[in-house]
C-alpha cells in the first residue's frame, strides 16, 4: 500500500527555504526556471493549461500557492473552498508542475525575491507592468510573460454552477 508520504508528489511539495536551494542547484545545471503563482482553488481546465503554457516557457516550473489565510483575506471568508494541502497535491500532481510552494502573504513579491526565476508568467488578463514581482525579476536578467487564459474557466464560475444546480429551491 502507498501511503501519502512516499507518493511522487509528496516530493514536489516544498518549504520555502528547501524550494530556494532546489531553484539554485537546477539553476546551476542550466535549467531555465518558470515561476507562476495562484489560488489554484477547484483546479479546472483554465488552470491546466495555463501551467502547461507557462511550463513551455521553460524547464522547469514552480507554483506559488496562496495558503488558506491569504485566499481567505483576498477571495472572502467563503474560500478557499479546498484546503491548501489538498490544493497543493493535486497542483503537485500535474505532469507540468515541478515544485508547489505555499506562501502566506497577499502577494508573491517575498516568494519571488527569494526565488528569483529566470521566467514569471501571469495570465494575460495582467498587464506586465501590474504583475507583482515582475521589476524583480527583470532587474536580475530575468523575463516576464503573459499567456492567454482558456476563455470561460474560472473557479467562480463553477462555484455558481454549483449553486445554481444544487441549492434551488426544492
Amino acid at each position: 500500500m502507498i501511503s501519502v508520504e512516499t507518493m511522487p508528489s509528496k516530493t514536489k511539495l516544498l518549504p520555502l527555504n528547501t524550494a530556494v536551494g532546489t531553484v539554485k542547484k537546477w539553476k546551476l545545471q542550466g535549467k531555465k526556471v518558470v515561476f507562476t503563482n495562484g489560488c489554484f482553488d477547484i483546479l479546472h481546465a483554465g488552470h491546466v493549461r495555463y501551467l502547461e503554457k507557462a511550463k513551455a516557457s521553460g524547464d522547469i516550473l514552480v507554483v506559488g500557492v496562496n495558503s488558506d489565510a491569504s485566499v481567505k483575506r483576498l477571495k472572502g471568508n467563503n474560500r478557499p473552498i479546498a484546503p491548501e494541502i489538498d490544493r497543493c497535491t493535486v497542483l503537485a500532481g500535474l505532469e507540468a508542475v515541478d515544485a508547489a510552494v505555499v506562501f502566506d502573504d497577499d502577494t508573491p513579491a517575498r516568494i519571488i525575491e527569494k526565488l528569483l526565476p529566470d521566467i514569471l508568467v501571469k495570465g494575460a488578463d495582467w498587464p506586465i507592468d501590474k504583475i507583482v514581482g515582475a521589476e524583480t525579476v527583470l532587474e536580475h536578467g530575468g523575463e516576464v510573460k503573459t499567456v492567454e487564459l482558456l476563455e470561460g474557466r474560472s473557479t467562480t464560475s463553477i462555484i455558481e454552477r454549483i449553486m445554481e444546480v444544487y441549492c434551488k429551491e426544492r
